[in-house]
């Protein structure tokens, strides 16, 4: 039987490495590739660098499936109200899609299949969005998940190296399929501006990091010639606050699956073989296997992005304070350091994984005392390589939640920054109020003689908030409030999250910075 075939782009927004795909190719004599913009993910408060990316990626896909003779059809609505009438538009038998993990997809996912059942749809899925099957691995840790970086290692390793990834569909393989066109769905399924979706681009900067699977494998080639960085790849190493970023940034490519992780590892597996290399956890396989960590994690853990009914998580009784959120959020907590980071963020979509350890540190544990769950929201809609899994796991990590416990290891908001860059410069760039203050002063300016703030144009308090913590004793007091919630919770499990868990903390060798490395490979 010869079948009329959707295949739903969500996630896995390429032609490589496509397994899907290449299952709605089997047997097909019409091929409609859709993407849905569906309310749940795609609403107003995501940020616009993050939707820009979207529309980049989607324009290539649909540049990449012309050149097959096809194209995409973009709608809008929620799958399970959009797809019953493709079905009998299109006289549908067929539907094929990437496995996804998130508890949101799972449930959307089930209601689609089931509605595809109604209609006499067959439902093809296939797993490409991680190296590995997830179920797998849980399964093979006797059906838990593994709570430890170094448990993992063994699983994957027991498993062997992950399936190698299959190319591209050619013309070849649409010789004897092909996509309906006709003026009507050029104009009716098109993808849309930024827009029409109610955002204004007027206040956009500079695309950075433009979507799209060419994109990616284009920035993926240039980092696989500079074979000697690769192999010594380590990811404590490179610098938060460097003008350039000092890692790939293929993290967002991977992300919205325009690059798959499949083929990024094999890449690596090919500049590595015959070469001394750097090893996991920070060498960049290594970044592959912790995204992998906390895919496991987030399937295998009940309510993996909370902290209540979370049982990993260790219950904290955060404060609740709208200003303090707000003035992290808007980049005016009155530390140079933090706000760079955070107006970077938004004007750029990406921050560096040990800027994120700064700022999200601050946020919580740190100085302001605030859920990571408020962070995890600011992230998920500003990132571009916001990933539910990852963000939920790295927030739980650096907020001493959950996998890492050493919570009396505070990143100082002013100390940290200096480490790498003395002068300032990366302050200077994104927060240009404070350029003209001396290099003593720039990471603590309401220390500056009210003289050389008149001299740098910028008066602490009118131009420039003052620091909203005393991060000294602050910090300290944060420290004993952790101290009682670690108690409490040993006391309630009668003993403590680290026995109770398994878990341990890896640091780098100098003993200085935590090393869990945020599997985002950014």
């Amino acid at each position: 039987m010869a079948h009329v075939c959707i295949h739903w782009f969500r996630k896995g927004l390429r032609l490589h490495d496509n397994a899907a795909l290449m299952a709605a190719l089997k047997d097909c004599k019409e091929l409609y590739p859709v993407f849905i913009l569906d309310p749940y993910l795609h609403h107003t408060q995501v940020g616009i660098n993050r939707q820009r990316f979207l529309i980049g990626a989607l324009k290539d896909l649909d540049c990449s499936l012309r050149k097959l003779n096809s194209r995409l059809f973009v709608l809008r609505g929620k799958p399970e109200d959009v797809f019953p009438k493709l079905f009998n538009m299109w006289n549908v038998t067929k539907l094929t899609y990437e496995y996804d993990t998130e508890p949101y997809s799972l449930r959307r996912d089930e209601k689609v299949a089931s509605l595809a059942k109604e209609h006499g749809v067959d439902v093809i899925y296939k797993i490409s969005h991680t190296l590995y099957n997830i179920e797998r691995i849980i399964e093979e840790n006797n059906g838990k998940p593994p709570l430890t970086y170094k448990r993992l290692q063994a699983i994957v390793q027991n498993l062997g190296p992950p399936k190698k990834p299959i190319p591209a569909p050619t013309l070849e393989n649409m010789r004897d399929v092909k996509t309906p066109h006709s003026e009507k769905y050029e104009d009716k399924y098109r993808i849309p501006t930024l827009e029409e979706l109610q955002l204004d681009s007027k206040f956009l900067g500079e695309e950075l990091f433009p979507g799209g699977e060419q994109e990616a494998l284009r920035r993926l080639d240039e980092h696989m010639k500079r074979t000697g960085w690769v192999c010594s790849f380590e990811k404590p190493q490179t610098s938060p606050n460097s003008l350039s970023p000092s890692t790939t940034v293929l993290s967002p490519y991977v992300t919205f699956g325009c690059l798959s992780a499949r083929t990024f590892w094999w890449r690596l597996t090919e500049v590595y073989r015959g070469r001394k290399h750097s090893d996991p956890p920070v060498s960049l396989h290594g970044q592959l296997l912790w995204r992998e960590f906390f895919y496991t994690c987030s399937v295998g853990i009940p309510n993996f992005n909370k902290m209540n009914q979370n049982p990993v998580c260790t219950q904290v009784d955060w404060d609740t304070n709208q200003r303090n959120l707000a003035a992290w959020r808007e980049a005016r907590t009155g530390f140079p350091f933090i706000d760079a980071i955070m107006t970077q963020l938004r004007q750029e979509g990406w921050i560096h994984h040990l800027a994120r350890h700064a700022v999200a540190c601050f946020l919580t544990r740190g100085d302001l005392w605030i859920s990571w769950e408020e962070g995890q929201k600011v992230f998920e809609d500003l990132l571009l390589d916001g990933d539910w899994a990852l963000n939920a796991g790295n927030w739980q990590w650096l907020s001493a939640s959950a996998f890492f416990h050493q919570f009396f290891r505070v990143y100082s908001p002013i100390a940290f920054g200096k480490k790498t860059d003395k002068n300032g410069d990366y302050i200077k760039k994104y927060l240009p109020l404070l350029k003209k203050f001396p290099p003593q002063y720039i990471y603590e300016p309401w220390k500056a003689p009210r003289s050389v703030q008149q001299a740098a144009g910028c008066i602490v308090g009118k131009d420039y908030p003052h620091p909203i913590v005393q991060h000294e004793q602050i910090s300290k007091k944060n420290i004993q409030r952790m101290k009682e919630a670690y108690a409490k919770r040993s006391s309630d499990n009668n003993e403590s999250p680290i026995k109770k868990q398994g878990i341990t903390g890896i640091y780098i060798s100098a003993g200085l910075y935590l090393l869990h490395l945020n599997s985002q490979l950014q």
